[in-house]
């Protein structure tokens, strides 16, 4: 009680510095209660953190930069002027943050409804404007490197040039222009309702997330709103479509799928995707959604199960030209089986065309029956035990080599990710953790012995993170198996809950929200972090784009990586030459591999595009791009159907990527040809990886072989496998 009768003191006295603020009459303004939320939330991110944080000037501009990010991340609607007005507040938020008064966010806020309706009105009267596709001109759809625009013409250019390029993409789509018009104006309108629609508690939100996130990426501030969406959509991945949603500019972007939902069973939705629009049912009208809101895209996609929801879609790797596709899901429940760990038997020949068994198993998430284990309950459900029981089956079914599949796998217990790499080591330490003490303590495998002690590689991605880092790291520090793929997500930190209902007053309970705060970081036993760096494969597959521009190392103010005193532990084996002699025979298979070769094509063409920021409005030359796009999607389609070539000696034109005088209707049509086939072959990637544990197997069980090929390669200095 005492700590609350502080809080309301200093909540009082904030009024004070709020009456010498400039006393210009406002649209929005902080309630009362809104600044004891601000008073609460100040003092629990300033004192809790993990990372030491002081109210400051430098922290003051953090916070400023990350609000007008959030209010406009494409510099879309402020004026360079707007700016220069604010310009005071760059080093006072600080100061309205310790005296509980978050009237400056407010402020700025209510120049920003006003440049909105602003470009409302100029979008849709641009609408009744001829518009000609045969001008050469181009969108700069990034202006991150021009940001405000100096004059009001300038932004309207701007405007123009994006409405034309709206227009021009649902013209692509073979709509009409009375169609066309109509979406289109509907989306500005709706641009503009849902602005009017924001309230204080938006506004609050916004700017305690802009302070959260100046100190680390994965602190937060939850309105009481949020907070119970928080909770639906955790329900809701239970129930619904299963995928969870982020924002990405003026797109609502698909952040995660979950493993086993209805979006995951029909698998076109992929993370990184964006929602243009969304149905009901197979002939409800598709709504529009580009510029709502997030928790509003939520509100349209969550229904009851058994129901349809239809999703158009932008998908991450066809980029900003790329064609749309509509995603008919069932909504429904997610199961926990379907979340389960699940086995596989992939057969691979040898160099003697003997069969090889290789077991798979695929994990989705570390899951743990908190309750069931609680209560000693005999058949409570654990991924350490199911992968337990999964490899003892799979044994019987005589595998020799084993792949633990965790691409996509975001986490969970952290006392699986000890359990289950105790599966595969003897005993010893696992996993490092560090609170904002300093204090160290250390999670350990106690369990002798192991489930699997045979030839093993750990399956990784770019959204392999948290536990699934934790487990990677653990196998690779004790030379227990090879780590493949992508270089991982780098989220080494603990975030807790805290309920600020808990700390206010009675006659408050229910009004504060809740705050995500980082209160502990992660490190392997190696003594290294898995935090911003990731695990980085021993064997790299294609990725697209740069490491560093993705996952942890990607987000502004991410904890650095760091290091504390190597763990005691002995490792199981050196693993060195195995990796120098496994990476140069995949580097040689992939190279006369076909579907690597589309792969690799794929990588180097984004790799090209990717600093692109800007777009043709040439009619012409986009449906040409479409139409070429079109014709490789279905030569490979095809191709991968009669795991072969489409047609006879189209080696190089599949693998070149060149159209050349195929048609869009005949690839099509050859593609479609016994559609009902399923195509049962296991993905390039996981087949890849069952390939190297073949390796694995040969070369571990034959020393004199290894050494020879070790020895061969060194003498070579074959760069690729070397470093």
């Amino acid at each position: 009680m005492r700590a609350i009768k502080y809080l309301l003191v200093l909540l009082v006295s904030s009024s004070v510095w709020a009456v010498t603020q400039p006393t210009e009459q406002v649209t929005f303004k902080p309630s009362l209660e809104q600044r004891l939320r601000s008073n609460l939330a100040t003092k629990f991110l300033a004192n809790w953190h993990y990372k030491d944080t002081r109210l400051d000037d430098e922290l003051s501009v953090r916070i400023f930069n990350g609000y007008l990010e959030l209010l406009d991340p494409n510099y879309s609607f402020f004026l360079a002027s707007d700016i220069e007005t604010f310009a005071p507040y760059r080093l006072s938020l600080d100061d309205a943050l310790q005296h509980s008064d978050p009237t400056p966010a407010y402020e700025m806020f209510n120049v920003y409804v006003e440049r909105v309706k602003e470009r409302v009105t100029f979008a849709r009267a641009q609408l009744e404007q001829p518009m000609d596709f045969t001008i050469d001109e181009d969108y700069l759809w990034d202006r991150s490197d021009i940001k405000w625009a100096d004059s009001v013409a300038e932004l309207d250019e701007f405007w123009r040039l994006r409405v034309k390029n709206d227009y021009l993409r649902l013209r692509l789509t073979d709509k009409d222009d009375e169609a066309i018009i109509e979406t289109l104006d509907d989306r500005y309108e709706n641009l503009d309702r849902r602005i009017s629609e924001l309230n204080s508690d938006d506004i609050f939100q916004f700017f305690m997330n802009a302070f959260a996130q100046s100190i680390e990426p994965h602190t937060a501030y939850m309105s009481p709103r949020r907070s119970e969406n928080f909770e639906i959509s955790m329900r809701l991945s239970l129930e619904g479509i299963g995928a969870l949603l982020g924002r990405e500019n003026e797109y609502t972007s698909i952040a995660s799928v979950v493993p086993g939902g209805p979006a995951d069973k029909e698998g076109h939705l992929k993370a990184g995707d964006k929602v243009l629009a969304v149905g009901q049912g197979q002939d409800g009208k598709l709504e529009d959604v580009v510029g709502w809101r997030v928790d509003d895209v939520v509100d349209l996609i969550r229904g009851a199960k058994h129901t349809i929801v239809r999703i158009e879609v932008l998908h991450e790797d066809t980029g900003v030209n790329g064609p749309t596709e509509i995603i008919e899901i069932v909504r429904d429940e997610v199961k926990l089986e379907e979340q389960a760990a699940q086995s596989r038997i992939i057969e691979v020949p040898d160099e003697n065309d003997d069969v090889v068994k290789i077991g798979v198993i695929d994990l989705p998430v570390f899951y743990l029956d908190f309750n069931g284990r609680a209560k000693n309950l005999p058949d409570y459900r654990s991924s350490t035990r199911d992968v337990r029981r999964l490899i003892d089956e799979m044994k019987t079914e005589g595998i020799k080599g084993l792949v633990i599949d965790l691409r996509n796998n975001g986490g969970g217990s952290l006392l699986e990710a000890t359990t289950l790499t105790g599966l595969f080591i003897d005993e010893g330490p696992v996993v490092q953790v560090r609170n904002s003490s300093g204090r160290i303590s250390t999670e350990e495998d106690t369990d002798p012995g192991m489930a699997w002690d045979g030839p093993l590689a750990v399956l990784v991605n770019r959204y392999s993170a948290s536990a699934s880092e934790i487990f990677a790291a653990a196998i690779q520090d004790y030379g227990r198996g090879l780590i493949v793929g992508e270089t991982t997500f780098g989220k080494g930190t603990v975030q807790n809950l805290v309920d600020l209902d808990d700390y206010a007053p009675p006659s408050d309970a229910g009004k504060m929200g809740q705050l995500k705060i980082t209160m502990a970081q992660f490190f392997r036993v190696n003594g290294g972090s898995t935090q911003n760096r990731g695990v980085v494969p021993d064997i790299k597959f294609p990725s697209a784009g740069d490491p560093e521009e993705y996952g942890e190392r990607s987000l502004d103010y991410a904890l650095p990586w760091t290091s504390i005193p190597t763990a005691s532990y002995e490792r199981e084996g050196n693993l060195d030459r195995l990796v120098a002699v496994t990476d140069f025979r995949y580097q040689d298979r992939i190279a006369s591999d076909q579907e690597f070769g589309w792969l690799l094509s794929d990588v180097e063409e984004y790799n090209l595009n990717k600093d692109k920021k800007e777009i043709s409005l040439l009619e012409t030359k986009r449906r040409e791009e479409l139409e070429k796009e079109e014709i490789k999607r279905a030569a490979r389609k095809a191709a991968q159907r009669d795991n072969g070539p489409l047609l006879e000696e189209s080696d190089e034109l599949v693998v070149e990527d060149e159209p050349v005088e195929v048609t869009v209707s005949e690839v099509v049509a050859a593609a479609n040809e016994d559609e009902e086939e399923e195509d049962d072959r296991p993905d390039l990637l996981l087949r890849e990886s069952a390939r190297i544990v073949r390796d694995m197997i040969e070369l571990g069980s034959d020393e004199p072989t290894l050494a020879r090929q070790f020895s061969l390669l060194d003498k070579h200095k074959a760069p690729d496998s070397l470093n």
